[in-house]
């Protein structure tokens, strides 16, 4: 049996780790702000539903936002970091720049926090709560947010290339990138789910209109009528680098489940949408959720809540920023 003594160490030791070890004292935790910013939440939803008035594209801007976010160094901010003299961020990068958009909302998110709570709510949680809003008020569900991150003060655009999953990645890349971060191939099918909502520039897919694999034709696993569809709107000598179609050309602004239905009927825009159907297991995910719209909403709701989760900064880590698009000085 223990000896009282050796109890009490015990204890001493593990109020000590608890009160200094990050991982141990500060975990997320939904309701946060409960005491330090009561309307926070309410705040940044403020803040999306006046963008989304606007413009309603703006919700997929807001949900790539924040998986671009943690998808590199984890949810801590980094993707608003600007570029200085001396360093490319993140946003920068081709993998970015120019179709990642949103900044604007959390700039006015933060502005509005900022005049209630000064130095209170961090920049990687604003995020996380404008993406649960944006899929919630383009018809996905609400969920709860657990919340606590902290900002990181280093942003690398380099850093994007080995993270973030391009759109011509096939099913295997996929499932690896994804499996990286944690999530399984029914997560992965789950989360791809959002190219439900937004746009997409046409050089991310020209390749498939006109020179698949090198063989200067077209993806043979393209719906032709589609396909058609596409090269009006992305003509092949365009040179125009705005050119954009919607991911989701039924419901472009409505969070539902167009997007596995299209892939159904070789609709997918990207290469890594339609790849999803290449696979017994991931194609099987598909038509699953082609059939269940409210079980997916549920599924994508679950994925973002522990994508909320990779690699966050909590406790005296990182920092609150005051501008979210440069490090405290």
């Amino acid at each position: 049996m223990m000896s009282s003594k050796k109890l009490a160490q015990l204890c001493i030791t593990f109020w000590v780790v608890a009160l200094f070890c990050p991982s141990v004292h500060s975990q997320l935790q939904v309701g946060f702000y409960r005491n330090s910013c009561r309307r926070a939440e309410s705040i940044v939803r403020g803040a999306v539903r006046d963008a989304l008035r606007q413009d309603r594209g703006m919700a997929a801007g807001l949900v790539r936002l924040h998986f671009h976010d943690c998808f590199v160094r984890g949810c801590e901010g980094s993707v608003l970091l600007d570029s200085t003299a001396s360093n490319k961020a993140e946003k920068d990068s081709p993998a970015n720049n120019p179709s990642l958009r949103g900044f604007e909302i959390i700039d006015d998110a933060k502005a509005r926090l900022e005049a209630e709570c000064r130095g209170v709510v961090s920049c990687a949680d604003i995020l996380a709560f404008a993406a649960r809003d944006s899929f919630d008020l383009s018809g996905g569900v609400g969920y709860d947010v657990p919340a606590g991150r902290r900002d990181g003060r280093v942003s690398l655009a380099s850093e994007t290339f080995s993270n973030l999953p391009p759109p011509t990645f096939n099913v295997d890349q996929l499932t690896q990138r994804f499996s990286d971060k944690g999530f399984t191939q029914s997560e992965m099918v789950t989360l791809s789910g959002a190219h439900t909502i937004g746009r997409s520039h046409c050089s991310s897919f020209t390749d498939r209109l006109y020179n698949f694999d090198g063989t200067n034709s077209q993806d043979p696993s393209l719906d032709s009528t589609y396909a058609a569809s596409l090269k009006r709107s992305c003509p092949r000598d365009s040179t125009d680098p705005n050119l954009e179609v919607p991911m989701d050309p039924r419901t472009p602004t409505i969070s539902d489940v167009n997007y596995y239905r299209d892939i159904l009927v070789n609709r997918g825009l990207f290469t890594s949408d339609q790849t999803l159907l290449t696979s017994p297991a991931t194609a099987s995910e598909v038509r699953s959720n082609s059939r269940s719209p409210l079980g997916w909403k549920r599924k994508f709701a679950a994925a973002m809540v522990k994508m909320g989760r990779i690699q966050v900064l909590t406790g005296s880590t990182g920092e609150i920023r005051a501008n979210c698009r440069v490090i405290n000085s």
